[in-house]
């Protein structure tokens, strides 16, 4: 036998090894049943009342998806061990996922209780789609939209919670406290948010804590219309520590004491979105679309 015949003959055993070796893996990798859960993420919260808004999203949810497997996850890693040092443990999403797996669930849809597709989010469906593409692990992984990813959720978004603040007048102004995002893209969200609210109101402006979007830019435009009263509503999940502090709180800094020093009057209202079940029936829309690809 010549070198030729002798290196073709070497390939072919090697090849049949491999169909061997690959044909024996798929005999212990046969087709699972199908196993469904649901993953609750979002940024946490440490703040005992903010809390009770995760409860309800709970039961929404279960409501909504009474035989599916429901956990929760928390992003940020300074609210996970302050729930720790409390002797509450919550997983990461991404150690969340890894119970999951061992637990052999096959399909796994991830809610992003975020109010837009910032960095955050897209940290979780970068990480979240590693858990899809692992030998033998979640067959399939899907991350939901969060909240405000259309201009119909938008417009939704904006019509509760201007329907849901009772004691306001017509010469009230109202200004929604979103987060705001470095990630100048997403970021311009609440720019549009602001002009849906403007369309739909004068009085109504939104402004961010971390973003370009913020309450001296509004300051001007509020004199301008001699509003007397100012309500402040959070435009975010719950109404935790920025609510708190960075709207509510009686620091020179805070948004209260703000406009306040200019001589409006300031009414905060202590509820995140979470607490209005028309919105979080727009994100469990999300998760059903997600879900529709199972």
């Amino acid at each position: 036998m010549n070198s030729l015949k002798r290196f073709c003959c070497t390939i072919l055993a090697l090849l049949a090894a491999l169909v061997l070796t690959t044909n024996t893996l798929a005999g212990h990798g046969e087709k699972r049943a199908a196993k469904q859960a649901i993953l609750l993420t979002a940024f946490g919260t440490s703040v005992p009342q903010a809390q009770k808004a995760f409860d309800k999203i709970e039961a929404q949810a279960r409501t909504t998806f009474p035989n599916t497997e429901i956990r929760w996850a928390f992003t940020s890693k300074i609210i996970r061990a302050k729930l720790a040092k409390q002797g509450k443990h919550l997983d990461s999403p991404e150690e969340a996922l890894a119970k999951l797996m061992a637990d052999h669930f096959t399909h796994v849809a991830v809610l992003s209780l975020q109010t837009i597709p910032g960095v955050e989010f897209h940290q979780l469906v970068q990480n979240a789609s590693l858990f899809g593409q692992m030998s033998g692990g979640i067959e399939k992984i899907i991350v939901a939209r969060p909240l405000l990813s259309s201009g119909k959720d938008m417009e939704t978004v904006a019509d509760v919670l201007l329907k849901n603040i009772p004691e306001r007048k017509a010469d009230d102004a109202v200004i929604f406290m979103g987060h705001g995002t470095e990630h100048h893209p997403s970021d311009a969200i609440y720019l549009a948010m602001n002009s849906i609210f403007q369309q739909k109101d004068p009085k109504a402006y939104v402004a961010t804590v971390e973003g370009m979007l913020t309450v001296q830019d509004i300051i001007p435009k509020l004199k301008e219309q001699k509003v007397g009263k100012i309500y402040l509503v959070p435009l975010m999940l719950v109404a935790g520590d920025h609510a708190m502090n960075d709207m509510a709180g009686d620091e020179p800094e805070s948004w209260k004491s703000i406009l306040t020093k200019n001589g409006f009057v300031c009414e905060p209202v202590m509820k995140g979105t979470a607490e209005y079940p028309q919105i979080v029936d727009l994100w469990l829309d999300h998760l059903k679309t997600a879900m529709a690809h199972f």
